[in-house]
């Protein structure tokens, strides 16, 4: 967006006064007064809530700026204001915003002065806002109370986790995350872009909507480039909001792909309508969402370019509870890990914010698909005020629009949970009417705006849902719609409850760990390295969550020695109850077709559902996942009707593979019996059954292993315990660590053992990404491990150790 950027040369103050400090945006004020000294560090121990008085104080940003210009229309255009706070322009306010999610422009035609200028950003206390909007509604609008330390930001449109939540910090944010432009304008003012694209047979239509503001009737031309192509006409435009479109259409395109399943090629689009003019690269693709009814029930699967793909994926939330932190670099890291996992697919979750461009911009490069939620999380919402949806429908149209140029896209989703939260408070049970109809017509708003915007991608209600216009449990229905399974974590049931489910696609599901020792050495001292402190309490936001995860240790580990041997054995457990849920679901494809697990990244160092803990390290599930997120894979699934072992082969490619298997029994002594060798086709995006071993062939003190290869591309091993780990004594195997560097300079560990070792970790949590860890190391079969990838340090650096699961 072309103009004059005004986001350098603040000055930041009380607004009751004090001292000054500069302030450059896009930038959050706990990030200037953390940079100057004012405060410290807010992820420390318990320092947390020592720091509300940021969020409770009112706050000054003011710079000057000298204007020379020409005649025409002056537009002051802010980005992401965080997120009630008066503009003032030379003395005269001009504005009171209230959207962090918003795109403002202001027209300050009048108020600008030749010469000198000043502007200031008057920002009022966000949670006092809160409070007094909660106060001022004509009847209670319940809020997540157990989620949320700071009550009632279901009033305040900014991301509902800013409260606090089961896995973040509650500092809410203040300030600009975009850019603050001065734009100017003759009579056309270009606000939004909206593309779709129309695929049928080989061919694309795309269209273009300029969206254009206009202060008197004019005739302008617009035009559309791309792929080789222009068009060209001219449009009457009249006073006001107007919508002019124009489409091309392209012969056998290059199309754009999701990763494993074609290559991402982007295109440039140039367009131009009178003296305003944007570029973007663009993907090609078509993007389904099939629904329909089958003998189980109705289907929830994707269809790409008429290809229907298993989406492997996770969910994502803001890359950092102090949003100035969220830089491209950090983003681009969390995604190429993503990448490298093998995903498809991530869910961007409704109570965090709608990221900004580059963002959709590396998933698209990455072949990333991206789940779009709404924002609206795990509450009612006042949708009765008018002046409060209003807001909503607008904000909800820009990022439409916003979004309709990167291929990525493929799913505008209403919101997270807001079906089910109409059960969990006594007031909207006491009325549910009352509640429903508020929330009927936030959602019909959104599905509305989608309708009339008309992207190429599909609407979703909510999630979890069963479908349009039902409010049933779409936490518990596996037969239609997305599902959000938590039975196993918040009822602390065992993994194998994870087999008593087929979703046709789970979205939100997961199972917590600790942090790396290297994590929580950032944020602690050494007395608080015990799971039961107070500070290792605090960075722990879902209630019991510590003892839960210590539970599951008791069940099915023996207990550890150390705290160290805690926290490994915790991220151990993880990923079993991640490898249990996503290897038997992805078995019974093409019933289920996709599983998101919750949650990718962390805010903040906290003990959470996160597979990337904060700062970016791998815990052991991202390694796990990346093997059972692997295009093509074995895994062993036990039948509960005959107390047998079942192999299934998964081929999420398009093509047909073959594939040798071999499976054989391992001792805990190192004793290995063969069971046999198969070789089968696998078809292509299918589960098939390789074979069915009976009940106890797995002699008692022995577990299942094997492994497979198309001599090609496609390889790997996996493992199946019978029972529980700590009902084998595994002893303490003797492993040896060599370290080198290969001929080509990348650095490499040989890893050795004289007895079976599960789950052996090398440098889990380190800047190196392995590749490969969290393996099964038997006698006499060494394992090379090599880096794929070197990342930037952000934690101080703790030398590699390996690990594996101990006897009794």
């Amino acid at each position: 967006m072309t103009g004059i950027s005004l986001d350098a040369g603040w000055s930041l103050t009380r607004a009751d006064g004090g001292a000054i400090w500069p302030m450059d945006f896009p930038n959050d004020i706990h990030s200037v007064l953390l940079k100057q000294g004012v405060i410290p560090d807010p992820y420390w121990r318990d320092r947390e809530t020592e720091l509300d008085w940021v969020h409770d104080s009112e706050w000054l940003a003011s710079r000057e700026f000298d204007f020379s210009g020409t005649s025409g229309r002056y537009t002051l255009t802010l980005e992401g204001v965080d997120c009630h706070v008066n503009v003032v322009l030379n003395g005269t306010e001009i504005a009171q915003l209230g959207n962090r999610f918003m795109r403002h422009d202001l027209d300050v035609t009048q108020a600008l002065l030749q010469g000198a200028n000043r502007i200031e950003l008057r920002f009022r206390s966000n949670s006092r806002i809160a409070q007094a909007k909660a106060q001022a509604f004509p009847f209670p609008v319940p809020h997540i109370h157990w989620n949320n330390r700071l009550p009632h930001y279901n009033f305040l449109r900014k991301p509902q986790c800013d409260a606090g939540w089961d896995w973040n910090i509650a500092l809410s944010p203040i300030g600009v995350h975009g850019g603050i432009r001065l734009r100017r304008s003759e009579a056309i003012r270009l606000d939004d872009v909206m593309l779709r694209q129309i695929h049928k047979n080989g061919h694309v239509r795309l269209e273009v909507d300029f969206l254009t503001d206009v202060s008197h009737p004019i005739e302008a031309e617009a035009v559309l480039q791309v792929c080789g192509q222009t068009q060209r006409k001219t449009v009457q435009l009249w006073p006001g909001q107007n919508r002019s479109t124009l489409s091309v259409g392209i012969e056998n395109p290059r199309l754009w792909w999701p990763a494993g399943h074609g290559p991402q090629d982007m295109h440039d689009l140039e367009i131009r309508i009178g003296d305003q003019a944007r570029r973007y690269r663009i993907g090609l693709r078509q993007i389904e969402l099939l629904t329909g009814p089958d003998t189980i029930g109705n289907r929830f699967a994707f269809r790409v370019n008429g290809r229907e793909i298993f989406m492997r994926g996770a969910n994502w939330i803001p890359a950092d509870a102090l949003p100035t932190r969220a830089t491209r670099e950090v983003v681009a890291d969390l995604l190429d890990s993503a990448a490298l996992a093998n995903m498809s697919m991530l869910r961007v979750w409704g109570g965090g914010t709608y990221e900004p461009d580059f963002f959709y911009e590396m998933c698209s490069e990455r072949g990333l698909l991206v789940w779009q939620d709404f924002m609206f999380a795990c509450n009612l919402y006042p949708a009765a005020d008018r002046k409060w949806l209003d807001g909503v429908r607008i904000e909800a149209r820009q990022n439409v629009r916003r979004l309709s140029v990167h291929p990525c896209m493929a799913l505008w989703c209403g919101d997270n949970e807001l079906v089910g939260a109409l059960g969990w408070f006594p007031e909207s049970k006491a009325d549910r009417d009352r509640y429903l109809a508020m929330y009927d017509r936030l959602n019909h708003a959104l599905e509305e705006i989608v309708q009339d915007e008309a992207p190429d991608i599909p609407w979703w209600p909510s999630s979890p849902s069963v479908g349009p216009l039902n409010f049933g449990d779409g936490w518990h229905d596996d037969t239609r719609g997305d599902m959000h399974f938590w039975d196993v974590w918040h009822s602390a049931k065992d993994f194998a409850h994870y087999r008593s489910v087929k979703p046709r696609f789970c979205s939100e599901f997961g199972f917590q760990s600790f942090p790396s020792a290297r994590v929580i050495e950032s944020f602690t001292e050494p007395a608080d390295r015990n799971v039961s402190s107070r500070v290792m309490d605090v960075h722990q936001r879902n209630p019991g969550g510590n003892s839960r995860i210590v539970e599951t240790l008791a069940r099915y580990c023996t207990f550890p020695d150390s705290f160290d041997d805690m926290i490994w054995l915790s991220q151990i457990a993880q990923g079993l109850a991640m490898k249990t849920a996503i290897e038997n679901w992805r078995s019974t494809k093409p019933r289920c077709m996709g599983t998101l697990y919750w949650q990718l990244n962390d805010t903040w160092p906290v003990a959470s559902w996160s597979s990337l803990e904060y700062g970016g390290g791998w815990k052991a599930v991202h390694y796990m996942a990346r093997r059972f997120y692997a295009p093509v894979m074995v895994t062993a699934q036990p039948d509960a009707g005959t107390g047998g072992i079942t192999l299934v082969a998964i081929n999420d490619t398009d093509q047909p593979v073959r594939l040798d298997v071999s499976v054989r029994t391992v001792r805990i002594d190192g004793e290995m019996r063969p069971l046999g060798q198969w070789s089968l086709s696998t078809p292509p995006d299918r589960a098939v059954e390789i074979m069915r071993l009976p009940a106890n062939t797995v002699p008692d003190g022995s577990f299942l292993h094997f492994e497979w290869t198309d001599n090609g591309l496609h390889h790997g091993e996996n493992e199946y315990l019978p029972k529980r780990p700590k009902d084998y004594d595994f002893g303490n195997a003797s492993i040896m660590a060599q370290t080198s560097v290969s001929a080509d300079g990348v650095p490499q560990v040989l890893l050795t053992t004289d007895r079976p070792a599960l789950w052996v970790t090398w440098d889990l949590g380190g800047d190196r990404i392995w590749s490969d860890n969290c393996i099964t190391l038997l006698p006499d079969r060494p394992r090379l491990l090599t880096v794929m990838r070197e990342r930037q340090a952000k934690l101080p650096i703790r030398p590699p150790e390996v690990r594996a699961m101990k006897g009794r």
